[in-house]
C-alpha cells in the first residue's frame, strides 16, 4: 500500500500566512480533484510570534518534528510588520533567519535549487530583446562553505573589537554539488528535446553542446576552496563530454549575467556566492515576486527537503491582502514534483498547478490584483 504522503506547513512572518494560504487551498483543489493520498499540518513556528511567546524561534525538538513530513512548505521569515509599527516585537535577522540554517543542515538539504525562467507576463527589466530567453537553473552548494556559522567576536563592543567569519569547504561536498549541476544540465537538455525547443553552446574545443555548466568562484582572491572547487569541475566535467563548460569569477558572473543572461543554462556556485546570484537571476527572470526556491537532500529519502519562495516577509505590505503569490505557488508546484518521484499523480499535480500558475501570469499581466484574487483565479484554473 502506497505511504501517503505529508507535508509540513511552516507560514511563517509577514506576508508568509497569505501566501501560503492561497498555496494550501491550491492543494486542497488538487487533493480533491485527483483524489491525492496526501496530507499536510500548519505549524505556528518558526516566527516571531512563536518566538514571543516562548523566547524561542521554535521548540528544541523542532528538527525531530519535521522529520516525519516528506517535505517542509515555508512561507518567509524575518521581520513581521507592518512597519509603521515601532514596537512591533522585532527580533536581529541572524536570530530570525537561524531556523533556516538549522533546517538546511539539520536535514543536509545540500542543494539550492532556483531557477530562472523569463515567464510570458513576468516583467522584463533587461531592454534587450535577446532576454526573452533567459533559461537558467542556478544551483548553490547549501550545506558548508560561508554558512557555517563558525567564528566569534572578542572584545565585543570596544574599539579593539575583532570579528572572525570561518568559511569551510569540503571536497565531498563539492564534488556532490559540481557532480549534480552535470545531471541537471543533462536533465535540462533531454526536457528541453521533449518540448521541441533546444539551445546550443559551444565548448572550449570548439564543439558544440545541447547544454553548459558554469562553475562560480573568486579564485584570484579566495584561492584555496576555489582551486579546490576548479580541480573538481576539471576532474567531474571529464565524465560529461555532452556538456559544455565554463568559469567565472563571481563579479565578472554578475556582469555577464546582466549583460547576457541568455548565455548561461546551469550555474554552481558556493552558499554565500549562489545567494547573491540567485537574487540577482530571480529578478532578471520576473522579480521576486515569482521566483521559486528548493532546498533539496537529493540522497537521503528519510530527511525532508524544504520549499520556500525566494522573496521575503516584505513587512511593508504584511496583512494587507497585496502580496502576490506566485513565487509561492511556483514553489508549491515544484514542490509537488519533488513529491512526486513516489507518486506519479503527485508528479503531475505538480506540472498541472505550475500550468496553471504560469497562464495566470500570461494572462494578467500587469494587473494589480490581491493574494486572495490571484490564489482563487488559479484554483478556478484547477477546477476548470
Amino acid at each position: 500500500m502506497a505511504k501517503t504522503t505529508r507535508i509540513a506547513v511552516t507560514p511563517g512572518d509577514g506576508i508568509g500566512p497569505e501566501v501560503v494560504a492561497e498555496a494550501v487551498r491550491c492543494l486542497e483543489t488538487l487533493r480533491a480533484r485527483h483524489g491525492l493520498d496526501m496530507e499536510w499540518a500548519r505549524f505556528p513556528w518558526p516566527s516571531h510570534a512563536w518566538h514571543e511567546e516562548h523566547g524561542e524561534s521554535m521548540p528544541q525538538d523542532a528538527l525531530d518534528q519535521l522529520q516525519k513530513y516528506d517535505a517542509i512548505l515555508l512561507g518567509a521569515l524575518g521581520d513581521p510588520g507592518p512597519v509603521d509599527d515601532p514596537d512591533r516585537y522585532l527580533l536581529s535577522d541572524s536570530v530570525s533567519l537561524a531556523p533556516l540554517l538549522d533546517m538546511r543542515k539539520g536535514f543536509d538539504q545540500w542543494v539550492c535549487e532556483r531557477p530562472a525562467r523569463l515567464l510570458p507576463g513576468a516583467r522584463q527589466y533587461l531592454a534587450d530583446e535577446r532576454a526573452k530567453d533567459i533559461d537558467m537553473l542556478v544551483i548553490r552548494e547549501n550545506s558548508e562553505g560561508e554558512y557555517v556559522s563558525q567564528g566569534g567576536r572578542l572584545r565585543k563592543g570596544t574599539p579593539d573589537e575583532v570579528a572572525t567569519q570561518i568559511e569551510v569547504f569540503t571536497r565531498k561536498a563539492t564534488d556532490r554539488i559540481i557532480r549534480y549541476g552535470f545531471e541537471q544540465a543533462r536533465n535540462r537538455a533531454t526536457n528541453r528535446v521533449n518540448e521541441g525547443r533546444t539551445r546550443t553552446f559551444k565548448t572550449l574545443d570548439g564543439r558544440t553542446c545541447e547544454s553548459q555548466v558554469c562553475l562560480v568562484t573568486k579564485r584570484n582572491a579566495l584561492r584555496y576552496w576555489g582551486d579546490m572547487y576548479t580541480e573538481a569541475f576539471e576532474a567531474i566535467s571529464k565524465e560529461y563530454p555532452d556538456v559544455a563548460t565554463h568559469h567565472e569569477l563571481v563579479d565578472a558572473a554578475c556582469m555577464k549575467f546582466v549583460q547576457s543572461p541568455w548565455a548561461f543554462d546551469v550555474v554552481v556556485a558556493s552558499n554565500l556566492q549562489g545567494d547573491i546570484l540567485t537574487d540577482l537571476a530571480a529578478v532578471l527572470s520576473g522579480g521576486m515576486g515569482v521566483a521559486p526556491s528548493c532546498n533539496l537532500n537529493p540522497t537521503d529519502p528519510d530527511m525532508p527537503s524544504m520549499f520556500e519562495p525566494t522573496h521575503g516577509s516584505a513587512p511593508d505590505i504584511a496583512g494587507q491582502g497585496q502580496a502576490d503569490p506566485t513565487a509561492m505557488l511556483f514553489t508549491t508546484a515544484r514542490m509537488l514534483e519533488w513529491l512526486g518521484r513516489k507518486d506519479p499523480a503527485i508528479a503531475a499535480a505538480g506540472k498541472e498547478l505550475f500550468d496553471a500558475v504560469a497562464a495566470d501570469l500570461a494572462e494578467n499581466a500587469g494587473t494589480r490584483r490581491g493574494t486572495h484574487e490571484i490564489g482563487a483565479a488559479i484554483c478556478k484554473r484547477l477546477s476548470a
